[in-house]
C-alpha cells in the first residue's frame, strides 16, 4: 500500500474548501488500496481560508494536514509541500476540482507501481473532454505549441492543475526548478523530460471554473519569460545520478 499526499494549493478559498475537501476524502474512502492524505497549502490568504483549513484538519485528524506559506505562488506551495512530504507519491489538484476526481487513480497508480516517475493531466489530448471558453482554449493551445516548438517539451498540456510524482523524483527535480508561480508546472515537466524521467499523460474530463484566481494574460506572459530563460540558459541536470533511460 502506497502513501499518497494530495496537495491543494489555495489562496482565499474559504468557501470552496468545505465543499472540495469532503469530496476528495469521499474519493479516498472509495479507494482503500492506498493510504491517502489531503494537504491544504495556504498561500498567504487574507480571508478565513487558514481558519477553515485548520477546522477541517481537526475534524479529519490524520487525513487532512495544513501548511501555511506566507507568500503567494502555486509553485512555492507545491515546492514546500512536496519537498516536506514523507509520502511515497505526491500529487496536487486545484481546489475547484475542475478535473474529474475519477482520474486520480490513473494519475497516481502507475507511480505507486513504479511504472513512471511523473504523471500529468491533459485537457488537450484527443481523448480528453473539456468544457471551457474559447479564450482559455486558444491561449492553452497556443502556449503548448510554443512550449513544444521552442522548448522541445513533448506534452499536449503543461498547465493542467493535476499532477503527481514519486518522492524520489520530487527530491531530485524540484530543487532544479526556479519558478515559484504558474510556470512551475511547465518547468518541472521540462526538467523531468530532459533528465530522462518517465512521464505519462492522463487524459481528463475538465470543467472550467468561472471563479478562477488565474489572470490568464499575465500568466501567459510570465510563462513566455520562463521559456525564454530556459532556452537561453539551458535545462539543469540532476547532478547526483545523470539521465534515466525511458
Amino acid at each position: 500500500m502506497a502513501t499518497i499526499d494530495v496537495v491543494i494549493p489555495v489562496y482565499n478559498e474559504e468557501r470552496a474548501l468545505p465543499v472540495s475537501v469532503p469530496n476528495v476524502l469521499a474519493y479516498f474512502d472509495a479507494h482503500p488500496e492506498h493510504q491517502w492524505r489531503v494537504v491544504v497549502a495556504d498561500n498567504a490568504s487574507t480571508d478565513r481560508t487558514l481558519e477553515v483549513s485548520r477546522a477541517l484538519e481537526a475534524e479529519h485528524a490524520g487525513r487532512v494536514a495544513v501548511i501555511y506559506i506566507p507568500v503567494k505562488g502555486r509553485g512555492i506551495a507545491l515546492r514546500t509541500s512536496w519537498l516536506t512530504s514523507p509520502a511515497d507519491v505526491v500529487a496536487y489538484m486545484d481546489v475547484d476540482l475542475s478535473t474529474d476526481l475519477a482520474h486520480l487513480s490513473a494519475l497516481v497508480d502507475p507511480i505507486a507501481a513504479g511504472e513512471v516517475d511523473v504523471s500529468y493531466g491533459t485537457r488537450l489530448h484527443k481523448d480528453s473532454q473539456t468544457n471551457r471558453g474559447f479564450k482559455r482554449e486558444f491561449i492553452s493551445r497556443a502556449y503548448v505549441f510554443i512550449l513544444r516548438t521552442i522548448a522541445g517539451l513533448r506534452v499536449t498540456d503543461a498547465q493542467c492543475g493535476f499532477k503527481a510524482m514519486s518522492r524520489e523524483a520530487a527530491r531530485s527535480l524540484i530543487p532544479l526548478v526556479r519558478d515559484n508561480a504558474w510556470f512551475f508546472d511547465s518547468e518541472l515537466l521540462l526538467v523531468a523530460q530532459e533528465n530522462g524521467y518517465r512521464l505519462r499523460e492522463v487524459p481528463v474530463r475538465w470543467e472550467e471554473d468561472t471563479d478562477t484566481r488565474v489572470h490568464i494574460v499575465k500568466t501567459a506572459t510570465d510563462d513566455l519569460r520562463g521559456i525564454w530563460r530556459l532556452k537561453r540558459g539551458g535545462v539543469p541536470r540532476v547532478a547526483s545520478r545523470g539521465a534515466r533511460s525511458h
